[in-house]
């Protein structure tokens, strides 16, 4: 990969201005008020590609958002990396957070980031890390060392559960063969310690509704004598976990995979400091299941959270109602082998189960997906390893995520092929919370070690 880091310094403002362009549409797959934002940053995709030297761009209409499919195929007897990445983002709720506007990105330096990263809603999940991979590409087709075919599929939907792609890739499969999958919608240990992620947890994600009165009450004239929905539901939830914060749903952990004392050694060599983990986030003590460390409860255990509640007066000053209703949204972190939907009706059956008389109970389920574990010992890998040793200067460590990227378990079962995941954010670029963030470097770097993944899969392969 000649003059790579050249054509980096002399592209780089363009580079910026770039992703810029992009992080500029309010992408927002779950608020409908953003549709016509989510198409436009489909169509700008489509441009990108094009001119970084796809010869072939679609915008593949769905039920949902468009998939836009790109590919430079410069001989079918070479393997073929896809590309997988989405151009949709997370609401910027609660706005107020921001320090600055979140579809209006700017560059700030930061203790990460000395050298200034780029704060915006997708900043780094998923349109900059997503449009690394659209600039390297560039730089191999215009200086000509392109060593294998290239395949893009960016979607519009992830944030929303991507309902709509896995009908696209069972119904393209052909297009979309290939002999191994590249995302970047991870993270790495830090600037100084590159990781590759080698597993990730499943997700079910679902809505609790409980009812009680037909209607907001006097809290004065009924309270004590009618049960209060928001009441209720704030003990059913309590009562979710026990005393060791261990998840009470009968059945949740019957096929929880659990690793071996030298699993649990190796993924304790990884660099980690308790101390400026809370200082990163302004906590005296952390806080989690009994009997794992903090790196374990949040990748190889499972997890209940509330992600939102509400209900009853909620404005300035006072109103004393006892609420018709009480509502919360909640998701569960799963770890291989637990099966989305088996958790989300386990989950159903016990919330349902353990109401009180007085109120009903509606479990809505939004979307899920499984977990994934990628071996180590693939071409995959080892190219993936060898690309980050030769610009990091040093291996990289393998490492669990707690996050979910459901459609990598479908990818599998549906294409045959194994992902790999290359991600070059870090834990406190603030993603799908405000101020999120991306570093140049970062950024760059991604731009500076994609190729030489494509360069050593190709070896490796031939």
């Amino acid at each position: 990969m000649q003059n790579i880091k050249t054509y980096i310094s002399d592209h780089k403002e363009r580079f910026i201005s770039e992703l810029f362009d992009l992080l500029k549409m309010p992408s927002v797959s779950a608020d409908p008020a953003f549709s016509e934002n989510v198409i436009q940053a489909a169509q700008k995709i489509k441009e990108n590609l094009l001119d970084a030297g796809c010869d072939l761009v679609q915008i593949c209409e769905t039920d949902g958002y468009p998939i836009v499919y790109g590919e430079k195929i410069i001989d079918k007897d070479l393997p073929t990396v896809l590309v997988y990445g989405h151009y949709d983002v997370q609401p910027a709720d609660p706005v107020e957070l921001w320090d600055s506007p979140p579809f209006e990105p700017i560059i700030k330096k930061t203790e990460k980031h000395p050298e200034g990263a780029i704060f915006a809603r997708g900043a780094c999940d998923d349109k900059g890390q997503m449009y690394m991979h659209v600039k390297a590409l560039e730089f191999m087709v215009k200086t000509n060392q392109i060593p294998c075919n290239v395949k893009f599929m960016i979607e519009g939907e992830e944030e929303v559960g991507s309902n709509n792609l896995g009908i696209f890739v069972a119904n393209n499969k052909e297009k979309l063969k290939n002999d191994i999958i590249l995302i970047s919608d991870t993270g790495m240990i830090a600037n100084d310690t590159p990781s590759i992620t080698t597993g990730l947890r499943g997700l079910s994600y679902v809505e609790v509704e409980v009812t009680g009165p037909n209607r907001d009450l006097h809290s004065g004239l009924y309270g004590g004598a009618v049960a209060n929905p928001i009441n209720i539901l704030t003990k059913m939830i309590a009562s979710l976990h026990d005393e060791n914060n261990h998840i009470t749903i009968p059945g949740f952990y019957d096929n929880v995979e659990e690793l071996s004392t030298e699993e649990r050694a190796e993924m304790a060599k990884a660099p980690f400091n308790l101390e400026d983990y809370k200082n990163a986030l302004d906590i005296n003590a952390v806080y989690g299941e009994k009997g794992y460390s903090t790196n374990e409860r949040n990748s190889i255990r499972p997890t209940l959270d509330v992600n939102g509640i509400w209900g009853g007066y909620i404005g300035e000053g006072a109103k004393t109602v006892i609420a018709s209703k009480a509502y919360a949204k909640i998701s569960m972190r799963l770890v291989p082998n637990q099966d989305w939907e088996e958790i989300t009706e386990l989950f159903k059956n016990h919330f349902e189960n353990i109401a009180p008389k007085g109120v009903t109970i509606k479990v809505t389920p939004h979307h899920g997906g499984q977990g994934y574990v990628t071996p180590i010992n693939t071409i995959g890998y080892s190219a993936a390893s060898k690309a980050y040793e030769t610009t990091f200067g040093k291996k990289p460590i393998p490492q669990r995520s707690g996050g979910s990227i459901p459609i990598v378990a479908l990818f599998e079962k549906e294409l045959k092929s194994k992902t790999i995941l290359m991600g070059f954010g870090l834990d406190s670029d603030a993603i799908h919370s405000p101020n999120e963030h991306f570093g140049i470097w970062n950024y760059l770097k991604g731009i500076e070690t994609i190729p030489y993944f494509y360069k050593y899969f190709t070896e490796l392969s031939t």
